[in-house]
């Protein structure tokens, strides 16, 4: 009875070229494949940002805040919607489902918005919708910093210069500025020069509105000819500024230099970043949620020294951060694990087999079975990211299963005095229902870990698909060159002959057998001791499955420790510089810090975000955690005037990062009676010691001046509400 394997044992070079066609197709596809971190996924963040001058939070939350949110709430495919109001600003942060179409999303916002538009207040600003998709952090951050230039002046030179020129490079999605300040022309009124000149505020903010403007002019036409107008209406220098005519009394006049201070500055001065003590400006690089992060970088960093050889004079720059030096280390760690597993399995298979030549059968199908299957990996647009890698250390020892079991049938078809053909033809035909029958198990017990959904399915799935795919290929193999290296290989001798290596491995396994045998006799005779101990292996088993910490993932040492620090309501950008200035003295006794880069103004003037880079991984002999947890957090903890919270960055992509543990508390009554509750809730917290920082995002200790305006009093001096607060919003800086 003939078989199908039979052909590729009677024609080697089919074998030989089946074997080889799956080799170069894996080959060239495994140089095709992106190297990630993680599989690729689509986590789209879409923030809805409001301006509105001079608002306070009741305002903004009940003009701005709400219609928005009540209207982009019913967008598709959203998965948490987080909304705060603050002074000035709304913004409003829609966390997408993973791998939700990201521009789908985008297109209802804005449709939404344009809905109730209208219903704004008249002053506030437009919103500002800002979409990213793909890692919540940059892939490097660049810092800039001079001790000739201001941060508005490096700003300047780096969103003209160094900005356009990271953007074009392909892969990267954006490079952001932080801690940069844009030039502003700044007027500072002086209330007692107006009074004495009878200059009120509206008069300033008309003066500016009608006297500095962009004019286009047009052209002028003849019968040949054509020439452009240039009208110059627009004021380019605060010397110009102060000459502006504000008001006229009599013959004087009154300039805005009369009146206010005018200087060119920053537009905002609610921000500021530093490195290493330093003031500086930086960039964060972004990549695209289809790019390869690794090349993306390297294309950076290749534009790197042009970017600084064109720097101004007295401006230094150096790269802060590189998130890629960890996907590289971990990569290689795993790497590294591939080939020790190999080499493991290879011995483990030569000391059952016994046989130099009977080993190299299922050796062969190692590197087919894991280059193999990267053909499937493209084809499925998949990537060598830490997951697949997993999977293929475990496959090492999967793959070489069903290649073991055809080399074992046929070798004993030689040992019952067969030759190495007929026993090859005679032991595929024997195992080939079998080997398909195990590929085909294996496949199955893995294949389902790529159906599971959410985050965990989404990560696993490349990892189970490559598991069973490689499973298959080594299948393939099994049934097409190992019977056909098994003809060609084995060596034919006399039944029940065997000597060497071969024959002392075989006294040593029937020694071990029979010693097995002895003791499984000895417990089969006191069953009821047997059963106990069996009983007690589940109790316990029970109990620590149940007592166990249980986590998604791992922490990670990845080099860096994220810092939070919280400032009180009260304070401003120079109180919650002073607090990170101690976060730099306290991060300078830690042995192991090799940069630190601050922003402070982080989402608002009290709260700072801070980055400690720690030395390589081989430079320091304590990990990443036990630095936190044994040196740097209970430092932190001495600072007074803020709150000072370092965390690990998160291990997993689509993690939110920040505290490990964050509560959501939900009321119908007011904020007075929700600010009790949660007051109660974190004093509870901070007890019970379990916890070494607590914060909460509703605060009521604000400082603000109110004016209640007697409406029949502005009537009879003939002020209308509209006047008395414009008034107000010009003089005040709204």
């Amino acid at each position: 009875m003939s078989s199908f394997t039979d052909i590729f044992i009677r024609r080697p070079v089919l074998a030989s070229v089946v074997s080889l066609l799956i080799l170069l197709i894996g080959v060239q596809a495994g140089f095709k494949l992106q190297i990630r971190q993680y599989p690729e996924l689509s986590q789209t963040t879409i923030t809805i940002t409001t301006t509105y001058p001079g608002a306070n939070a009741d305002l903004i939350k009940g003009f701005i805040t709400t219609p928005l949110e009540q209207a982009v709430a019913s967008t598709e495919g959203i998965d948490t919607l987080v909304a705060s109001s603050q002074q000035n600003v709304s913004t409003i942060t829609l966390n997408m489902r993973l791998n939700a179409s990201p521009d789908r999303a985008v297109a209802d916002v804005l449709s939404k918005i344009q809905q109730v538009k209208t219903q704004l207040p008249r002053d506030a600003q437009d919103p500002v919708v800002v979409k990213q998709t793909g890692q919540g952090y940059a892939l490097l951050y660049m810092s800039f910093n001079s001790e000739v230039l201001t941060a508005a002046q490096i700003t300047d030179y780096i969103t003209r210069v160094v900005q356009p020129r990271l953007q074009t490079i392909d892969g990267v999605a954006n490079a952001q500025i932080l801690g940069g300040q844009t030039f502003a022309m700044r007027i500072w009124l002086d209330p007692t020069r107006m009074a004495a000149r009878g200059v009120t505020p509206a008069d300033v903010r008309t003066a500016l509105t009608t006297n500095n403007f962009t004019s286009a002019a047009g052209q002028i036409k003849s019968d040949y000819t054509q020439t452009s107008i240039n009208a110059l209406t627009s004021l380019d220098s605060a010397q110009a500024f102060a000459q502006l005519v504000v008001a006229a009394r009599g013959d004087a006049l009154v300039r805005l230099g009369d009146i206010a201070r005018v200087e060119l500055g920053p537009e905002s001065a609610d921000s500021s970043s530093v490195f290493d003590g330093l003031k500086a400006v930086f960039i964060g690089i972004y990549a695209t949620p289809t790019a390869n992060p690794l090349t993306v970088i390297d294309e950076v960093r290749k534009a790197f020294p042009d970017v600084k050889a064109q720097l101004p004079t007295g401006v230094q720059a150096a790269i802060a951060y590189d998130a890629t030096e960890f996907i590289r280390a971990s990569i290689w760690e795993v790497a590294k694990t591939l080939g020790e597993a190999g080499v493991i399995v290879v011995v483990v298979i030569f000391l059952f087999l016994g046989n130099l030549r009977s080993t190299i059968v299922p050796i062969v199908t190692i590197p087919l079975s894991l280059i193999g299957v990267m053909t499937f990996l493209l084809a499925m647009n998949y990537s060598i990211n830490l997951l697949t890698l997993l999977a293929f250390v475990l496959a090492i020892g999967l793959v070489v299963d069903d290649a073991i079991v055809v080399v074992e049938n046929i070798w004993r078809h030689i040992e019952e005095g067969m030759t190495p053909v007929d026993a090859a033809l005679k032991g595929a035909r024997e195992i080939a229902g079998p080997v398909i029958s195990m590929t085909i198990t294996l496949a199955a017990v893995y294949a389902p870990i790529g159906f599971v959904s959410g985050l965990t399915g989404a990560l696993f799935r490349e990892f189970a698909f490559t598991l069973a795919g490689s499973v298959i290929v080594s299948g393939v193999v099994a049934l097409t060159l190992s019977p056909m290296m098994c003809s060609k290989l084995l060596k034919s001798h006399a039944p029940g002959q065997s000597g060497g290596f071969s024959a002392w491995l075989d006294r040593r396994f029937e020694a071990l057998r029979l010693r097995y045998e002895r003791r499984l006799h000895k417990t089969l005779n006191f069953r009821a001791m047997t059963v106990t101990i069996l009983i007690g292996v589940l109790a316990i088993t029970g109990v620590m499955f149940m007592t166990t910490p249980k986590e998604l993932a791992p922490e990670e040492d990845q080099g860096i420790l994220l810092s939070l620090t919280k400032t009180p309501q009260s304070g401003n950008l120079d109180y919650t510089e002073a607090t990170t200035q101690k976060l730099w003295q306290v991060v300078e006794t830690i042995p192991e810090k090799a940069h630190l880069f601050v922003i402070n103004g982080f989402q608002g003037v009290h709260a700072a975000f801070a980055g400690i880079l720690l030395k390589p991984w081989e430079q320091r002999s304590r990990t990443q955690k036990q630095i936190l947890q044994e040196d740097l957090q209970n430092k932190l903890a001495t600072i007074a005037g803020g709150k000072i919270f370092a965390f690990s960055p998160p291990p997993l992509p689509g993690s939110t990062g920040g505290p490990p543990m964050q509560f959501v508390i939900r009321t119908t009554g007011d904020y007075q009676r929700l600010a009790g509750v949660v007051d109660e809730m974190q004093k509870a917290a901070t007890a019970s010691g379990m916890f070494i920082f607590t914060d909460v995002d509703l605060k009521f200790d604000t400082p603000q001046i109110e004016f209640k305006i007697d409406a029949a009093k502005a009537n009879r001096l003939g002020w209308s509400m509209q006047e008395i607060g414009g008034a107000l919003a010009t003089m005040l800086g709204g």
